[in-house]
């Protein structure tokens, strides 16, 4: 079996150093908050070329907080993209704002810039641009856009942890970034974690008191706030993992040249990355017309993929209430039909690169996918 990620060879390559981690905070007992996370969110900030990290439980609840510090509540309207992870569109819904869509750019999958502007109201308050798969969307034009109307830019740089936008880490370039540390990330947590990074000292002043429990100091409560604060457990895991991100992306990297060369021939249509962009591959999805049939035929071979993501939230049934219609964004439905997730992370070793690409030579020459 080819595994799609292999958290179990991550682990045991950093094992001495993450076991010694974790025996530190229980030494300490200082399970929430706590100084290993405040050393995180001051490396990972550092990391992305902010002022201020804020760590917090998820990053669901990185992008909920983001959105509330930029005062966004019910009557609002953020813009975004459909085709996501549905999180990016229920973290809108959370603060009681309205998620308005425009369609993907087909060639990068992120947010199409051209499409903004027609979907700006008196209503809007932001643009919360999404960097899929790695890849970061077109911040430039985006933030002139922003800055014309006075909106704020809150980036989803869930899957984009060490990705660059013109030589700039993600994260750092709109008014606020936020990342998720769920453990298939390039940078995950043995749980849960996520953090927000910005270098407004405001904004960071606010997201420390919502993530917990809007207490400025203990039993203080200046906000009406939530418990979204990250484990220590945590922020030691991620303060050691941290140190390996510059290896695991270049591994990332050169295994989806790999691909890239050995797909080139296929027929089937890789990753194209964008000029502005340094892409760190939390995904490597490639398209097929028969992307449902291919996948049979992979696992049947025993390699797993997935599919990020199969139905656009405009079309999910949850979401059903904001009035969308299939044909409203032909790119991203003609996107959910196709993409395939192949097997990426740092220990996936050559041999099992070559059998993913032989397999799909095969199978494509096999069945006329």
């Amino acid at each position: 079996m080819i595994p799609f990620v292999d958290l179990k060879a991550q682990y045991i390559s950093i094992k001495d150093e993450v076991d010694a981690a974790v025996a530190g905070v229980l030494e300490s007992t200082q399970f929430i908050l706590g100084n290993e996370v405040k050393a995180f969110e001051e490396e990972f900030a550092h990391y992305c070329g902010a002022d201020y990290g804020i760590a917090v439980n998820t990053g669901t609840s990185a992008l909920h907080l983001a959105l509330l510090a930029n005062g966004i509540g019910p009557g609002d309207e953020v813009i975004t993209v459909s085709f996501t992870f549905v999180a990016t569109v229920a973290a809108i819904g959370y603060t009681g704002a309205t998620p308005v869509f425009v369609d993907i750019d087909p060639v990068s999958y992120t947010l199409d810039v051209a499409q903004i502007e027609k979907a700006i109201t008196e209503r809007t308050k932001a643009i919360l641009p999404v960097h899929l798969y790695g890849q970061p969307a077109d911040m430039e034009p985006i933030m002139e856009i922003a800055r014309r109307y006075g909106l704020a830019v809150i980036e989803d740089a869930a899957q984009a942890h060490r990705a660059e936008y013109k030589g700039r880490r993600v994260g750092s370039i709109g008014d606020l970034g936020c990342f998720s540390f769920y453990p298939g990330k390039n940078l995950g947590a043995y749980g849960e974690g996520g953090m927000v990074v910005t270098n407004n000292p405001e904004h960071a002043r606010t997201l420390q008191m919502l993530r917990d429990w809007g207490q400025e100091r203990r039993y203080h409560h200046v906000l009406k706030g939530y418990n979204y604060r990250m484990d220590g457990l945590q922020g030691a895991i991620l303060r050691v993992k941290l140190r390996h991100l510059d290896a695991w992306t270049d591994a990332r990297r050169a295994n989806a040249e790999r691909y890239d060369a050995l797909l080139a021939d296929s027929g089937i249509k890789t990753p194209t990355v964008m000029p502005y962009s340094h892409h760190v591959y939390h995904i490597y999805a490639v398209q097929a017309e028969q992307r449902d049939l291919l996948q049979q035929k992979l696992n049947e071979q025993g390699i797993q993929t997935g599919i990020h993501y199969p139905i656009p939230v405009h079309l999910q049934a949850a979401y059903s209430g904001l009035g969308y219609k299939l044909g409203d964004f032909p790119h991203s439905e003609r996107a959910a039909g196709r993409v395939l997730s192949l097997p990426m992370h740092a220990d996936l070793t050559s041999a099992q690169i070559n059998t993913v690409a032989e397999s799909l030579q095969s199978i494509l020459q096999g069945t006329g996918i």
